[in-house]
């Protein structure tokens, strides 16, 4: 009975306490942003490999690549590894890359979103193959790139890989609760053209900023018109960022883009989504063609020089909160002794969007940290968390397995 092992278990990750902390330190103290995975997979890779992973490697687009146990079902632990970057480096009161510890924090970029993760996964599937805990199970550890592109990640590691799980575990924060889903988002540019000219003869052009200017009041004021959803909760649509092309600063601007973030809950159709922004352009400006919406496209390639085109909309999804993979979430935190509580949602994205959303594969989300300090000078993560999502990590596939079968 798993139940069973839940003392050694937690001696052992008493054992490992300093090493847990000191292998988050170490992976954080190597910078990995802008999706440059190499030095940080490496030192993840050598820990693997110190505690007894099967197999080790490096997929096509750079992620690292733990194996362990030999079962018919595949399980997939995801952390991704890399980092969005420092910001303004002068509102850091710490070294971002040789952290700091106070009160029982690790401060330090990505410690939070999603370093922290990764000892506990590493060393909870290290555990759970030594004591049985795997039976049923092929487990990976995918340690990958999110903060370039949510979800293609595992959409490359499934379609080109040719590795599809059974059941996903996404690091994110969660603050060790058991997470089920989350909004979805499309990204979107607007584009109006014009015709420059001089400043000094401005009636000779067409302004292409004076012809967004409405549609940004009008965007700014869409989310009451928005769906809605009981558990996802509402659509949210921003305006992030703006391009202007012009000659100089003293002539007409030609052009002018400005870049949509649009959170996406249930009942929001994608083509509604982006017809009710092209509802927003003025009649007489759609029927010119002078303004446009499009759905934005990714195509750069990662840091291996691998490419995999997809188009940036990531859908909203949920498990019910009754399904078999939150049930048996929810066992296992209880049994190691975390606060009963209902399982919940990131405000974020996540690679949830391909792993559920695209591909249908059963997700949860359970990590330690809070989401609320990501991408922030106060990126941090409970050192206590960390180490006691080891017990959880070990302990879950043994869970599932008594509700699925083998």
């Amino acid at each position: 009975m798993w139940k069973d092992k839940l003392a050694i278990i937690q001696e052992e990750v008493s054992a490992q306490r300093d090493d847990i902390i000191q292998f988050l330190r170490d992976i954080c103290a190597i910078p990995s942003m802008d999706s440059q995975l190499r030095e940080v997979g490496l030192r993840v890779e050598e820990e693997m490999k110190k505690l007894g992973f099967a197999e080790t490697f490096f997929d096509s687009m750079g992620n690292i690549v733990g194996k362990i146990g030999d079962g018919p079902k595949i399980m997939v632990y995801d952390s991704h590894i890399d980092t969005v970057g420092l910001g303004d480096e002068s509102e850091w009161d710490f070294d971002p890359f040789q952290g700091k510890i106070e009160d029982g924090y690790l401060y330090a970029r990505g410690a939070c979103d999603e370093k922290g993760s990764t000892p506990g996964m590493i060393y909870g599937l290290a555990l759970a193959q030594k004591h049985g805990l795997l039976e049923g199970w092929t487990a990976y550890y995918f340690g990958n790139m999110e903060e370039w592109c949510d979800g293609i990640a595992p959409h490359a590691f499934v379609e080109h890989e040719k590795i599809k799980p059974d059941f996903v575990v996404i690091g994110e924060p969660t603050c060790m609760r058991t997470y089920r889903g989350h909004k979805g988002r499309v990204e979107l540019k607007i584009v109006a053209k014009g015709r420059s000219c001089h400043a000094a003869s401005n009636h000779l052009g067409d302004n292409a900023i004076y012809k967004m200017l409405p549609i940004i009041e009008k965007l700014s004021k869409l989310e009451p018109e928005l769906g809605n959803d009981p558990f996802l909760g509402p659509g949210k649509v921003t305006v992030t960022d703006m391009e202007v092309d012009t000659p100089s600063i003293n002539a007409v601007p030609n052009q002018c883009t400005v870049y949509i973030d649009r959170r996406v809950t249930f009942g929001e159709d994608l083509d509604d989504v982006i017809e009710q922004i092209r509802q927003l352009i003025p009649e007489e400006n759609r029927e010119r063609g002078d303004v446009t919406v499009e759905m934005l496209f990714y195509d750069e390639p990662s840091y291996t020089g691998f490419v995999f085109p997809v188009e940036k909309y990531y859908p909203a999804w949920a498990l019910d909160e009754d399904h078999e993979f939150v049930t048996a979430s929810q066992d296992v935190r209880s049994l190691i002794g975390l606060k009963e509580e209902p399982s919940g949602k990131w405000d974020f994205s996540t690679n949830g969007i391909y792993w559920r959303g695209k591909a249908g594969i059963p997700s949860i989300g359970f990590g330690p940290g809070d989401e609320v300090d990501a991408h922030t000078v106060n990126d941090k993560v409970s050192l206590e968390e960390v180490v006691k999502s080891t017990e959880y990590y070990a302990l879950l596939p043994a869970s599932l397995i008594d509700k699925v079968g083998n």
